[in-house]
């Protein structure tokens, strides 16, 4: 089985250039003070890419577009610099990524979240980092929700 860049198995969705876009757009929102995590299940049961929280609760999502607005603070389309920056929408941030790290290169602009929709997001957020940490030491242990 293929493992990701972070050392865990892929499920397959994800083609390198994406693996390598994640990890330098994760490496980015660390740097601002942001936890994230790759692919987490949203409560229409869709998935973001990757979701990142800081600890005022702003969340900030990437690579969806309009139905997942309502899921996020801030939304980003990340790239790598090998695709056209002129193909992304002008209504969302805009990430330029390689394997080392990522520069903003259009801010997103803040639209809050419904409160409802933030705590819903943040048990999915909590709950699916710990079934992660979980599944590390225990392998075996039954696949996250």
């Amino acid at each position: 089985m293929r493992e990701d860049w972070q050392g865990l198995p892929a499920d397959g969705r994800q083609s390198e250039t994406a693996l390598m876009i994640a990890r330098g757009v994760r490496r980015l929102l660390r740097a601002r003070g942001f936890s994230s995590l790759t692919e987490l299940p949203l409560t229409d049961g869709r998935r973001a890419d990757i979701a990142a929280v800081n600890r005022d609760g702003e969340f900030r999502a990437d690579r969806k577009w309009r139905d997942y607005a309502a899921c996020c603070d801030r939304l980003y389309f990340a790239i790598s610099e090998r695709t056209p920056a002129g193909l992304m929408p002008l209504e969302a941030g805009l990430i330029v990524a390689d394997p080392y790290g990522a520069e903003i290169v259009r801010e997103a602009e803040l639209q809050r979240m419904a409160s409802a929709s933030r705590r819903a997001l943040l048990l999915r957020f909590a709950q699916a980092a710990a079934d992660r940490l979980h599944r590390l030491a225990d392998p075996s242990a039954t696949p996250e929700f």
